[in-house]
This record gives structure tokens, C-alpha cells and sequence, in this order.
């Protein structure tokens, strides 16, 4: 997982954990700020596999938690994805006013577009798309399999990635199967708002950055979905964008994200 170590050693200063939140759809962990990560559990519900030292995840650093991005357990890697963010220096002069949507319907109007994962405007993307694929773990409608995407991802002119690849460590592998010549958008909370993404061949990095620690706390421990969430910020990354750029801020502008 060439991404995840690259992460890992990115991150520059190591911070206390004052909190951490587990909730139905969304993990948080509270260091420098508050970073968000999707949960994600193993399909066993049998409580294989719990989390190492649950109940004194407070007495670990963010650093020393964001290494269990690494576990074979999706809800461990899940925290671990959630440390990092929690970590990471989002340079908001990076970023332009501009959501997910907006920009793969912008590069996407006419081409062949391949999404990896489910969210909530893909239906509004087949009406000006040449071409749309859905792939996911568990399929859904007309979505095909995630088994199918070394057959899909290389006819795609724009690949749309959820940010929860990182966690269930299929990144690299989907970024392999992309074209040199694609468009492709690593999106959802869970994405790192860093520039290494860049350095794999990811050309836009949609998050989501937490303004209201406490507003978020509450709402992940309620069983919160995206479009509940409250006290985020969205914010659109876009590779070579470095000077002259102003904060990308819509508030919410993307509902119900991975």
C-alpha cells in the first residue's frame, strides 16, 4: 500500500487524541482538529476481529493511531484513515469553489465516466455522460460488481474514486487500472486533503474539512449520514492549482458522500 505509507510518513507533527467517535456511518477522531473517515466493518458481525485496545484509544497519540490504517480490520483502518485527517495541514490556497459533481459532469459531459463507489448523483450523471459505470462491493440497480473494474476502469476518459478506497486498501490497484490519459477524482469524506495524491495520478481531491468539532461529534454518535452532518466544510483540491486560488467553501454542497 505504497499510498498509505506515503501518507503516514507526510504527516509532520504528532498531536494527543481528545476524542474518538465511532458511530454508524461515520468514524471521528479529534487531534490538531477533527478528521472524518468512514466506518467500515468486515461482513463477519460476529465480533471478529474488535478494535485493539478499545477503551483506551485516548491514551495513544494521533500518530501512533493513524498507523492502524494499515490493519486488515476495516473498522480499525477505518480510525486510523480518520487519525490522519485529524493530522493533516489542509492548505485551503490549494482549493477552488467547486463540488464533485460540478466537476465531473464539467469533464465527463459526452465521455465515457466510471464511478467507484455509491453516491447519490450518480443517477443525474447518465443524462449527459456517453457512457457511465458504477462499481461497487455491494451492488445495487444496474451498478456492477467491484470485481469487474480491471474491465471498466481502462475505457473510462473520467474515473470518479471514493475516498474509502484508501481505507479497504484498493487504491493503488484502482489507480493502476486507470489510463495515463484519465481524468481522475479521488472524492468523500474520507479523502486526505493532500497533494500526494497528486504523485499517484489523481488530478482532483474532493473532502471535506470539520469547522464545529463538537457539532460533528454529536451528530457521528447519533448515527449521522453525510447529508446530517453538520459543522463541515467541502473543499475541492485541484492538481497544478497553486497559486492565485481562493478557498473552496461550499458548504454541504455534496450530500451523502462515501
Amino acid at each position: 500500500m505504497p499510498i498509505i505509507e506515503d501518507l503516514l510518513a507526510s504527516l509532520r507533527e504528532d498531536r494527543p487524541v481528545q476524542d474518538v467517535c465511532i458511530g454508524a456511518f461515520w468514524t471521528a477522531v479529534v487531534s490538531s482538529r477533527c478528521g472524518l473517515a468512514s466506518t467500515l466493518r468486515d461482513d463477519d458481525h460476529c465480533h471478529r476481529g474488535p478494535v485493539r485496545e478499545a477503551g483506551h484509544l485516548l491514551e495513544r497519540s494521533a500518530l501512533e493511531l493513524s498507523t492502524m490504517v494499515r490493519s486488515n480490520s476495516l473498522l480499525e483502518a477505518s480510525i486510523g484513515m480518520a487519525a490522519i485527517n485529524s493530522l493533516l495541514e489542509v492548505d485551503e490556497n490549494l482549493c477552488i469553489e467547486l463540488n464533485a459533481e460540478e466537476l465531473i459532469r464539467e469533464r465527463g459531459t459526452g465521455k465515457q465516466v466510471a464511478i467507484v463507489g455509491h453516491f447519490p448523483f450518480t443517477p443525474r450523471i447518465r443524462d449527459w455522460a456517453r457512457q457511465l459505470w458504477v462499481l461497487e462491493l455491494k451492488p445495487r440497480g444496474d451498478e456492477l460488481p467491484a470485481e469487474q473494474a480491471p474491465a471498466v476502469l481502462p475505457q473510462a476518459d473520467v474515473v470518479a474514486i471514493t475516498g474509502t478506497s484508501l481505507i479497504n486498501h484498493t487504491f493503488d490497484k484502482l489507480m493502476a487500472l486507470c489510463r495515463p490519459d484519465a481524468f481522475v477524482v479521488v472524492l468523500g469524506a474520507s479523502t486526505p486533503l493532500s497533494p500526494l495524491l497528486f504523485e499517484y495520478g489523481v488530478h482532483a481531491i474532493a473532502g471535506t474539512v470539520v469547522m464545529d468539532n463538537q457539532a460533528v461529534l454529536r451528530c457521528v454518535s447519533q448515527g449521522a449520514t453525510f447529508p446530517q452532518l453538520a459543522g463541515v466544510r467541502l473543499l475541492t483540491m485541484l492538481k497544478g492549482k497553486t497559486e492565485g486560488t481562493r478557498s473552496c467553501t461550499r458548504e454541504r454542497s455534496i450530500r451523502g458522500e462515501e
